[in-house]
């Protein structure tokens, strides 16, 4: 099937499912879907930020920039350096515009700790500075992540976002706020990141307008697979509820690509290119 774009999408869905709703209302999801897959590698762009710091040989001592991350263009600084001394807090300043592995991120990032991230009981945060931009958009909010793990080979933590925000590029503004809940499948036991995977086996996510306070909640409705070496969710499923939207996003088979797959209720299916 040829690939639509998210206009056509809308228009589509608009056709196959009221012919009493007029295009203006249609629009309300279509930008709404478009803005949640851009929140979603945002928020897991960073995630991978603090996964990339805590697992850093020098994470716990101050470095310079040329060793920060490996990203010559990033500064690290830390509240309370010394090898498993906590909590600490890190500021991550990217300075006006810092490009790494294709990535560009302005502005600062605060990480803290209260003890090693893959320690049960443990808690990591990361604080949106004010200035904060990742390619282009400006992002907002915290996000926490707790350690709950009960198996040390499936580490587990419950993630939480709160007072989420994102200026899109064109300048519209939206909000968001949700949880869910992270296992990580595999790699716990490499001395590598590439390998990590992540499962997120249950939660919901809901984006607002509020220009018009029109809203789309997600809910895990299929274990997402988020790799560390894939931008993209890869596999799982989300149920989508909307002013029009009402229906299924797959994301497919595990492939690392940026398409997924939208089935409305009535059995109208859509390819939809993601962030």
């Amino acid at each position: 099937m040829k690939k639509l774009s998210m206009f056509a999408f809308g228009v589509l869905l608009f056709a196959g499912v009221s012919c009493n709703r007029d295009e203006e209302t249609t629009g309300i999801d279509r930008p709404l879907l478009s803005v949640s897959s851009e929140i979603d590698q945002t928020n897991e762009l960073d995630f991978n930020e603090g996964i990339d710091l805590t697992n850093s040989q020098s994470t716990f001592t101050d470095r310079s920039a040329e060793e920060s991350l490996n990203n010559p263009c990033l500064t690290i600084t830390v509240d309370n350096p010394g090898i498993g001394v906590f909590p600490k807090t890190y500021t991550l300043d990217y300075g006006d515009g810092c490009t790494f592995n294709g990535i560009t991120r302005a502005g600062t990032l605060t990480i803290t700790l209260t003890d090693y991230f893959m320690n049960a009981g443990s808690v990591m945060t990361i604080e949106r500075g004010d200035d904060y931009f990742i390619n282009g958009r400006k992002l907002e909010g915290t996000i926490t992540y707790v350690n709950t793990t009960t198996n040390p080979e499936m580490p587990q933590w419950n993630r939480t976002i709160a007072n989420g925000g994102i200026v899109t590029l064109n300048g519209a503004y939206y909000t968001f706020s949700g949880q869910r809940t992270v296992k990580m499948t595999a790699g716990v036991n490499t001395l590598i990141l590439a390998d990590n995977i992540y499962e997120i086996s249950s939660g919901n996510h809901t984006v607002v307008n509020p220009s018009n306070g029109n809203t789309l909640s997600m809910t895990v409705v299929e274990p997402l697979i988020k790799k560390y070496a894939c931008p993209n969710i890869s596999q799982g499923k989300l149920s989508l509820q909307g002013v029009v939207l009402d229906g299924v996003l797959d994301y497919g088979d595990n492939t690392c690509d940026n398409q997924a797959v939208y089935t409305h209720s009535n059995g109208a299916t859509f390819p939809i290119t993601l962030f």
